[in-house]
């Protein structure tokens, strides 16, 4: 009996090495950990109250996963669904670290503040506190990892910080309610939630040169494998635009039913996108543009599809 046991927990835990899907179902306080090729869920993770995003670490040997509104940030094994820990941190909404590893920047949407961790490699230590104005959403950092650039929903704004300092350097204005934002190609890319458009910001000089109309609610920004197209959802339209990397000229417009929110890709380049509204992953085929959807919790949110190939590096061995 206990051997049989102790194989369906094994089977439970790890289940043969599959590719995993993580999806954040912030409505259900929980997060679902899915076997990506069946479709089945494989653990279900309690939090305290509401997950929305989630990060590998640098060496992606764990991933972390902020519980907003419980004020909590779990510490995950990958291969598993494992939480190695829990740690009090500060309403952690939208997070990143930065290229050289050595920072975790978290945004707190409800308070009103944005926290600069140091990371050492398997702890994280605060090393500052900034009172921001008003609702710091989300984050993307300069190459060089010396400054951080955090939207401002609120002011319709978008911080710069020096990650050197500390200290803010400047603010503008780049339109109504300003959501995701990432670095490409020496500008900034950032969704204007309020509106149907993403603004091309030019940090050094402070302008949005140009904006391109995708759809409105325009939301978060992702680049696809190999520095390939952009891909931007719209929550209002429901819509997932495909952009050239390089001219950001519109390639595809998708409408997604279902209030698409963050997309993750898989290897075979397929793209795994939540449905806020609809409580659903959709998984979309890049070349046909069709959704395959799968029912998960209330309004998710974050997701990140795992391939086996870091799931197998993992697992522990075996003890001899």
């Amino acid at each position: 009996m206990r051997v049989l046991i102790l194989l369906l927990t094994l089977a439970f835990v790890a289940p043969a090495h599959a590719d995993l899907l993580y999806v954040l179902n912030s409505g259900d306080a929980d997060i679902q950990v899915l076997d990506a090729g069946t479709r089945e869920e494989v653990r279900r993770i309690s939090v305290l109250r509401e997950a929305h995003h989630l990060v590998w670490a640098p060496d992606r040997s764990v991933l972390l996963i902020g519980d907003s509104g419980g004020n909590e940030m779990l510490f995950i094994q990958p291969a598993t669904g494992e939480v190695i820990r829990r740690e009090r941190i500060s309403n952690p909404y939208h997070m990143e670290f930065s290229p050289d590893g050595k920072h975790l920047v978290v945004t707190s949407l409800r308070r009103n503040q944005v926290d600069i961790y140091n990371w050492d490699g398997a702890d994280l230590t605060l090393a500052a506190r900034l009172r921001v104005s008003d609702k710091p959403s989300h984050l993307a950092y300069r190459p060089d990892s010396k400054v951080v650039y955090v939207t401002l929903q609120g002011t319709r704004s978008l911080i710069a910080i020096s990650l050197e300092t500390n200290q803010p350097l400047w603010t503008m204005e780049v339109g109504r309610d300003p959501a995701g934002v990432i670095w490409h190609r020496d500008r900034l890319l950032i969704g204007i939630m309020g509106s149907d458009n993403v603004a091309v910001v030019n940090a050094e000089t402070r302008v949005v040169e140009r904006r391109v109309v995708v759809g409105r609610g325009a939301h978060a920004l992702f680049v696809g494998p190999n520095d390939g197209p952009v891909y931007v959802t719209s929550r209002v339209d429901s819509r997932i635009t495909v952009l050239d990397p390089g001219s950001l000229a519109v390639l595809h417009a998708w409408n997604v039913p279902g209030g698409p929110d963050c997309l993750t890709f898989d290897p075979e380049g397929r793209v795994w996108a939540t449905l806020r509204w609809a409580g659903r992953v959709g998984l979309v085929d890049v070349e046909s543009g069709t959704m395959e959807e799968t029912r998960v919790g209330r309004s998710p949110h974050g997701v990140l599809f795992v391939p086996r190939r870091d799931v197998a590096a993992a697992v522990p061995a075996p003890a001899p």
